[in-house]
This record gives structure tokens, C-alpha cells and sequence, in this order.
């Protein structure tokens, strides 16, 4: 694209700078309070080099009382019930203006506060800042994102571009791009089909094979580029780097309604990983802020007094990053899709524990991996000890690229 030079001022002033018609210089993303989706839309806008020039904002529900039944609910009805219900007591639980609320990734994002998402408010900055600052990119994930977006879309269609990270389970036209993992789209499949009553089946989104707009991915999208590895490599390195080799790094999440689990994956994860340690040079274990008490409870009882093994207490800093960058091999369990996402952006040995309490498209996503080399079923018979590799999944670049060329069919293009 063509840089266009403005008219030369009177008096013969050479210091012209140069304006590109249709860069986007800027994005805003729209959270949920969510880490793992959040952090899906922060790594797109990291691929997409615009990592020091985005704004955080979150869609946030009420909380606390009768808040916590009411979450099946759209958020904006959800809201105006809790404002009633407020009046009804007395106490009003939204005071008018601009409200703020403390980001779940501050550490991650760097920022002290995050705007609440209002629609109107950031179509009306994208339109009197155009001509300034040019377009606008929105990302957004979550769904209760889903009709802040659309309506940002809608009230400013020729100031902004629109991207809804996961499936929005609505009309894709009301967003320029939508990225989603191709398990989303598994109800299509025969044998999704199958596992669906057929009354019920008009009822299932997606409804209709991907359109023009939707990018498919394996997995989720997330920040674990090779920049963040490197820089985490080096923050680490102290600590890490004089562990005794092979380095097992272990994650463990928490059961879903399509991945059930309790005590007795911990019981039997921990007699798998007891009949490994032997290959391992030390092992470090993570839980997740979805890991229950009962889990975690019986992995700490069988395992943190032995000397090769440190399971991270959650104080001080989160070491995951680090453990990205340093492991030889990963455990995780079947559960996080956001997880397994980042371990096999690695290329190092990935095992899976519980896959087959998983169901519906979750197991169409462990087939997935499978399929590519890049997950094994862990079985407790393994020698840490021995690698093997396979391609590193790349979603988050990829996406980045396809996003850059849909830009671009809309005349512009974002400068890094």
C-alpha cells in the first residue's frame, strides 16, 4: 500500500510526515474474566505485533447472592434483574458511569485497571478517532463478549474489524472474522450426529458447515509464542535449568460436564506417576484455579515428600511459563483444552492423562492430537528418559496470517 503524501504547507516546510490511509495501528480486546479465554484473544493480538498498543475491557456479571443461579442468563438481562432486585432491597449494585473492575490478568497484560466493555462507548471512540488514528481491531472471546462485539460491529461497520474468538453459536455475519477449534464443529460429523437425539438436532450449533469468515483451528489460541519462551527461559533459568534431567512438568485442571473426574483420577494418576519417576531426573506439578480440593488433596498426600518431586503451592510467581520453556516432557490432564494448546506448541513429549472420561467434541479434540503424533495416552509404563517429536502446533501464528489477510481484502493492514 502506498504511503499518501500530504500537500506541502506554504514556505517550502520539507517535514512531512507520511499517513497511511487504512492502518491499524490499535486493537481492543473484550474480556469475560476468564483467563483462558482472555489470554486466547491477548495472543492473537501478540502474533499480530500489537502487543504494546491494546486496550483491556471486560463484560462483567454481578456476583454474590442470587447472582450465582443466574449466569445461564444473557448478561445484559442478567444485569438489569440485579439492578431490580437491588432497587427492590435498597442497594444498587451498579452505580452509573464508567466502571472499573481488577483484571484477572494483570500480571500477564501489565495493566492496573480495565474498563467495563460498553459497545456504544468504543463505537463512538472507533468513529471520532478514525480519521486520527484509523481503524479500529476488536477482539473479543467469551460468551458473554458475544453481543458486545456484534453491536460494536454493527455501530461502526466501516471503523473497526471485528474478530470473535470461539464459536459464537449466532449469526457469523455479524462479526468479520470468527476463529474457532474444528471440534467445535464436530455435531456436524456422523459421529456427532449420532450422539444427538434427532429432535434435538435443529437445535445444535453450529447448524451449517464453516463459511468464508470462520478460521479453523486444532486447539485454543494463546500467548506461549516463542518470544514469551525465550524470555521465560531466561527469567527461570536459575531455577529451573540446574534440575536434575529429564525435567517431567505435570498439569493438572479440573473436571467438565464432558470430561468427569474426581478422586479416582488422582488415585490412579498418581500410582502412573510413582511407576515413572524412576526414568525422571525431577518432576514439578501444577494445579489449575479449577483443580478441586478432593484432586489435589490426594496428589499432594502420595507425592510432595518425595525429593524429586515440587508441586507448586500457588504463592510467589506462576511458574508455568517457565516450565514451558525448561520441561523435557508433559502430563496434562484431558480436561484443558488450553493446556494441552500450549504444551504441543513445544514439540516435546505430551501425555495425556484421562482422555477416555472425555465426551462429545472433547474427545474429538484428544483424536485430534492423536492423529497429529502430538499427545500419547499415558499409561504409567513410560520412560521419561526417551523422546520422540512431531510438528509443534502453530494455531495462534496461523490464525495471525489469516487475520492479516482479511485485513487486507478490506483495504488495510496492521502495522506492527
Amino acid at each position: 500500500m502506498r504511503p499518501i503524501r500530504l500537500p506541502e504547507p506554504p514556505g517550502g516546510f520539507r517535514g512531512v510526515p507520511e499517513v497511511f490511509e487504512g492502518a491499524i495501528r490499535r486493537a481492543v480486546v473484550i474480556g469475560n474474566g476468564f483467563a483462558g479465554a482472555e489470554s486466547q484473544s491477548i495472543g492473537l493480538v501478540r502474533a499480530l505485533g500489537l502487543a504494546s498498543h491494546h486496550s483491556l475491557y471486560r463484560v462483567t456479571r454481578p456476583s454474590g447472592g442470587i447472582n450465582k443461579w443466574l449466569h445461564w442468563l444473557p448478561v445484559s438481562l442478567h444485569k438489569k434483574l440485579n439492578s431490580i432486585l437491588g432497587q427492590v432491597r435498597g442497594v444498587s449494585q451498579f452505580q452509573k458511569g464508567e466502571s472499573r473492575v481488577l483484571p484477572i490478568s494483570a500480571e500477564k497484560s501489565g495493566l492496573l485497571d480495565i474498563l467495563e466493555a460498553d459497545a456504544k462507548q468504543i463505537a463512538t471512540m472507533a468513529r471520532e478517532t478514525f480519521e486520527k488514528d484509523g481503524p479500529l481491531l476488536v477482539i473479543a472471546s467469551g460468551r458473554d463478549t458475544i453481543p458486545v462485539a456484534s453491536s460494536i460491529k454493527r455501530l461502526a461497520p466501516e471503523n473497526v474489524f471485528v474478530v470473535q474468538v470461539q464459536h459464537p453459536r449466532s449469526h457469523l455475519d455479524r462479526f468479520d472474522l470468527v476463529i474457532a477449534p474444528r471440534h467445535d464443529y464436530y455435531p456436524l460429523t456422523p459421529e456427532g450426529q449420532k450422539e444427538i437425539p434427532w429432535f434435538l438436532r435443529r437445535w445444535i450449533t453450529p447448524c451449517e458447515p464453516p463459511d468464508k469468515n470462520v478460521i479453523l483451528t486444532v486447539g485454543a489460541l494463546h500467548q506461549a509464542d516463542s518470544a514469551a519462551l525465550r524470555t521465560a527461559a531466561s527469567a527461570w533459568h536459575d531455577e529451573l535449568a540446574p534440575l536434575p534431567k529429564p525435567l517431567l512438568v505435570v498439569n493438572i485442571g479440573g473436571p467438565t460436564s464432558n470430561c468427569r473426574y474426581g478422586e479416582d483420577l488422582a488415585k490412579e494418576l498418581t500410582e502412573k506417576l510413582q511407576n515413572v519417576l524412576w526414568s525422571c531426573g525431577s518432576l514439578r506439578l501444577s494445579f489449575s484455579r479449577r483443580t478441586p480440593e478432593k484432586v489435589s488433596r490426594v496428589i499432594k498426600k502420595e507425592l510432595a515428600s518425595d525429593p524429586k518431586v515440587c508441586i507448586w503451592d500457588g504463592e510467589g510467581s506462576n511458574p508455568h511459563m517457565g516450565h514451558l520453556a525448561w520441561a523435557d516432557a508433559f502430563i496434562v490432564t484431558a480436561d484443558s483444552v488450553s493446556m494441552l494448546s500450549e504444551v504441543c506448541t513445544t514439540g516435546k513429549p505430551v501425555y495425556v492423562a484421562g482422555a477416555e472420561r472425555c465426551t462429545w467434541k472433547f474427545s474429538d479434540f484428544q483424536r485430534s492430537l492423536r492423529k497429529r503424533g502430538a499427545v500419547r495416552p499415558f499409561v504409567g509404563k513410560e520412560n521419561i528418559s526417551e523422546t520422540w517429536s512431531y510438528p509443534p502446533l502453530n494455531d495462534t501464528a496461523e490464525a495471525a496470517a489469516r487475520v492479516n489477510e482479511a485485513v487486507a481484502q478490506r483495504g488495510w493492514t496492521i502495522l506492527r
